[in-house]
């Protein structure tokens, strides 16, 4: 699948794209739990695309990384499209 096929609510995403930045990560308590998120672009071929990292992901990616994202979804997030993996989804590094 490539980035420029996603629609918004899209399920069972899978993709393997670039990481071209990790933006800044923000603390938030949700439920008295703490948590992180980071959102970084990622790209492939046909595009570039924002992906939403939670806590210990971010700690896994960084620029230049190559990524093989499984089961994601695409959200909107103030009208632009993003990439979560939500709790099922996987984030995996590759060569």
């Amino acid at each position: 699948m490539k980035l420029s096929e996603l629609q918004p609510r899209q399920k069972d995403v899978e993709v393997v794209v670039e990481v071209v930045e990790l933006g800044d990560v923000r603390e938030f308590q949700k439920f008295g739990t703490p948590g992180r998120v980071a959102n970084a672009t990622i790209k492939d071929d046909s595009g570039e695309m924002a992906l939403t990292l939670w806590n210990e992901q971010i700690d896994l990616v960084k620029a230049g990384d190559k990524l093989e994202i499984k089961n994601a979804y695409v959200n909107e997030w103030q009208g632009k499209m993003q990439l979560t993996t939500g709790r099922n989804g996987t984030i995996e590094k590759i060569e």
